[in-house]
């Protein structure tokens, strides 16, 4: 396999990550209005922008839930797991994804 294609795969992941945080915060405001109800969810467009933000980041989010629920099991309603998936990917694997390309750029290059 060539280098580039490598690199060119690790940069289309680290763009999909950043798109991934973008949208979580999205998701996160998003649920915010609607707890403040400055936003309407039985709106249809507000609907089908919130199901499409739901299947994206509820699979992902309902591990983190469900450990959140083991270790502290009372919180109020509060829901952390957004916060927990959100530093995991802007400060772990983010960083991880590029340091994995100045990798292979520095080992195959010249």
């Amino acid at each position: 396999m060539d280098t580039y294609f490598f690199i060119a795969l690790l940069r289309l992941v680290d763009v999909l990550v950043a798109l991934y945080i973008w949208t979580l915060l999205a998701y996160i405001i998003s649920s915010w209005l609607i707890i403040f109800r400055i936003i309407n969810p039985y709106q249809p467009v507000v609907r089908a922008i919130l199901g499409s933000l739901s299947a994206v980041h509820d699979p992902i989010l309902l591990p983190f839930r469900r450990l959140q629920y083991r270790l502290i099991p009372n919180m109020g309603g509060l829901d952390l797991s957004p916060i927990v998936t959100l530093i995991l990917a802007q400060y772990f694997i983010g960083p991880l994804l590029k340091d994995i390309i100045i990798l292979i750029a520095k080992t195959f290059s010249g």
